[in-house]
């Protein structure tokens, strides 16, 4: 399929023709196991991330990379049994393809929790839209974005709720 950049550009592997219909029928099967979860179990999820975010701010504090935290944070929540995949490819699916455009969540937690870190000096209104953007395009419910930067990590950890 030809790009802007012409069939050879180096976008050409972004862009998937028809895998659309094969991606969209996973997605929905996946969405059909995912809402099965129920509403507490969800909650219980939430509040594994949110116990474990203050384990690992209170080890580390503020001041580090964002990567340093998502990594920790990923390993105090798999000791927890929780399966926790990190960096999660979201395509974008427009006119019958699916678009690479580059969109990763930092984390989904059991298939149905998006955890977004963040290291700015506040939690901004785009920092909120990007999280229920992944949210909708990965239909979950329930999303946590954390700003590490912050002496208190209470009050750099906000729970978004989407309903789909």
């Amino acid at each position: 399929m030809e790009n802007r950049e012409g069939a050879k550009g180096p976008k050409k592997d972004r862009v998937k023709n028809l895998g659309v219909l094969g991606f969209l029928a996973a997605k929905k099967k996946k969405l059909a196991a995912v809402n099965m979860k129920t509403r507490e179990e969800k909650d219980e999820i939430g509040k594994q991330i949110v116990d474990a975010a203050l384990k690992v701010h209170q080890a580390l504090g503020p001041g580090l990379l964002e990567s340093a935290y998502q990594i920790c944070l990923a390993h105090e929540l798999r000791k927890r049994g929780l399966k926790v995949e990190c960096e999660v490819s979201l395509p974008v699916a427009y006119d019958g393809i699916l678009i690479d455009a580059g969109y990763r969540i930092d984390m989904l937690v059991e298939e149905c929790v998006i955890v977004e870190n963040k290291t700015s000096a506040a939690i901004l209104p785009i920092h909120e839209a990007q999280l229920l953007t992944y949210m909708k395009l990965q239909a979950c419910s329930l999303g946590f974005l954390i700003n590490w930067n912050v002496l208190l990590i209470k009050q750099g950890i906000k729970r978004m709720v989407h309903q789909h």
